[in-house]
């Protein structure tokens, strides 16, 4: 059962001792793959490319010198990163069969340290979604519909049409990443967060998802959505890993002008982390139309633990929450329409054979290549930036995202030091459910917790804290202040030692491979 295990004191420490070696890894991680294929949560396996990266692992470790912590550890980067030699598409029409001639940077420093990509995962198409249902690749489906957990739970109306109608979404866009490491594909994921797509998909896969604050880590090779929100996320089964992934990504890049020029220092976090001197913020707007019932009484027992651990409780208003949503989709959509008028069929991706003339060539490229999603978002953004409406749309929005940042940074300010919220409204749909409602009534409802980190820049994540009454995974969100993820992560860990979040009991991957899944009991690299 190595794929389950904990990763650096425990897959960490059997490369070293050499009870398993890099490839044995590699290629324990990509049989998994294949057994769960049914999942959909990668669009390309890089088999190949990831063996011999695991061999060349294996000579480090065999002649004493591993790179680091990572070196021999296998990952997976949603489909949105580039990647030299691996296709990268979007999961959209415009860039199937699109091979990058660079590394984003970020792939670039997890392959220096050792790491073993396995492949590219699946999300909605230009990461635009909030259901991982959207891309051309077809939906993502939760490990966890095919949990005991969820199985004992779930009464289907009849045999037939249990499995196949009752499976949960993954949450979106990085539904991939989330899918891959919550069925042990791999120990690692990259996703990419602009208005919660990392800790969505988290809160719904059972699974730690990290959106750092904006400029710790460098987008350079992430393709864009909003330049001014996105942000690599990391995905990972606990909270010591994300601390670890973060520390070899973290830092300036030439490359981003945005990133920031302070080196910036790898941490360990305490392994009895303190939370006795803290000051925890509970945002009264947080208690949202539609917040379960359910994930309310968790929030408030989240409450509960920390006061009991000599913490101070506070509630707090952070006034302009409620106009969040509406801002963010006029700025979102402006910076799509913007980031989107690259995709013209002339220097890369789909071209259409319609050559009557430059302008139809452009126009049906774009008809082909884009989903109505896309089209759709490209659509009101441009309408925003009109000059008649600039002014009043996205002028506007921007003086109102300011005002939210201000209101963190107010909180901050009275001593708070972390605001603890839900990260979703509910626990997992059914598909079924999820594609009764069109992308964008979907995305306002799903994003509403988490975009307003997105707007302030600022760390935020999603810690997996308990199983609902359906037996599916709710998590809880940790914000942080700018630039303070040891902080975060102090605070996320010693929550995710009180709450003891159960291990998925995934049953299929026991049918169809006997021995990957007996023995172990946790679930992580570090």
């Amino acid at each position: 059962g190595l794929c389950q295990l904990v990763w650096r004191f425990q897959v960490s420490a059997a490369l070293k001792e050499g009870h398993v070696t890099p490839t044995e890894l590699c290629r324990r991680c990509l049989a998994l793959i294949k057994s769960t294929r049914f999942l959909n949560a990668y669009i390309t396996v890089a088999e190949e490319t990831a063996l011999k990266q695991a061999e060349e692992s294996e000579k480090r470790y065999k002649r004493g010198q591993p790179l680091g912590v990572l070196d021999g550890i296998p990952i997976a980067v949603k489909d949105n990163f580039n990647t030299a030699g691996i296709e990268t598409t979007c999961a959209s029409n415009m860039l199937k069969g699109y091979i990058s001639p660079y590394n984003a940077t970020v792939v670039q420093k997890l392959l220096d340290q050792g790491a073993v990509l396995l492949g590219k995962t699946n999300l909605d198409e230009f990461a635009m979604g909030s259901g991982s249902t959207d891309g051309v690749f077809g939906p993502v489906r939760n490990p966890w519909s095919y949990s005991r957990q969820y199985k004992e739970k779930s009464v289907p109306k009849s045999h037939s049409e249990d499995e196949e109608s009752n499976w949960v979404i993954t949450g979106g866009s990085s539904g991939g990443s989330a899918a891959a490491v919550s069925s042990f594909t791999c120990f690692a994921a990259l996703g990419s967060d602009t208005g919660g797509s990392t800790r969505n998909p988290a809160a719904h896969c059972g699974v730690v998802g990290l959106k750092p604050t904006y400029g710790l880590i460098s987008r350079h090779g992430l393709i864009p959505l909003v330049n001014s929100m996105d942000v690599p996320g990391i995905l990972t089964r606990c909270v010591d890993d994300a601390a670890v992934v973060l520390g070899s990504l973290a830092g300036h890049d030439p490359k981003d002008s945005t990133t920031i020029q302070d080196n910036f220092k790898p941490f360990e976090l305490p392994s009895l982390p303190d939370v006795s001197k803290l000051s925890i913020g509970i945002p009264k707007e947080y208690h949202a139309p539609g917040l379960s019932s359910e994930i309310l009484a968790l929030w408030s027992k989240a409450a509960d633990l920390f006061k009991n651990a000599g913490a101070k409780v506070i509630e707090v208003s952070l006034p302009h929450t409620r106009y969040s949503i509406v801002c963010y989709h006029v700025l979102c959509t402006a910076e799509v329409a913007s980031n989107m008028a690259r995709f013209d069929g002339l220097e890369y991706g789909h071209r259409s054979d319609m050559n009557k003339s430059t302008e139809s060539m452009y126009a049906a490229t774009r008809r082909e290549g884009f989903n109505d999603v896309v089209r759709g978002r490209i659509l009101s953004g441009n309408y925003f930036l009109l000059k008649q409406n600039y002014e009043n749309y996205f002028i506007k929005a921007q003086k109102v995202r300011r005002l939210i940042a201000n209101d963190f940074l107010k909180v901050f300010g009275s001593g708070v030091d972390i605001l603890l919220t839900p990260t979703t409204l509910s626990d997992a749909v059914p598909y079924r459910e999820f594609i009764k409602e069109d992308n964008r009534t979907r995305s306002a409802q799903d994003d509403i917790l988490t975009q307003a980190a997105n707007m302030a820049g600022l760390p935020a994540i999603n810690v997996p804290t308990a199983l609902s009454e359906r037996g599916l995974p709710v998590g809880l969100q940790f914000i942080g202040r700018s630039f303070q993820e040891k902080q975060l992560l102090t605070v996320a860990k010693w929550f995710e030692k009180q709450v003891k979040f159960p291990m998925i009991q995934l049953e299929v991957v026991k049918r169809h491979n006997h021995d990957v899944f007996q023995h172990q009991k946790s679930a992580s690299f570090s």
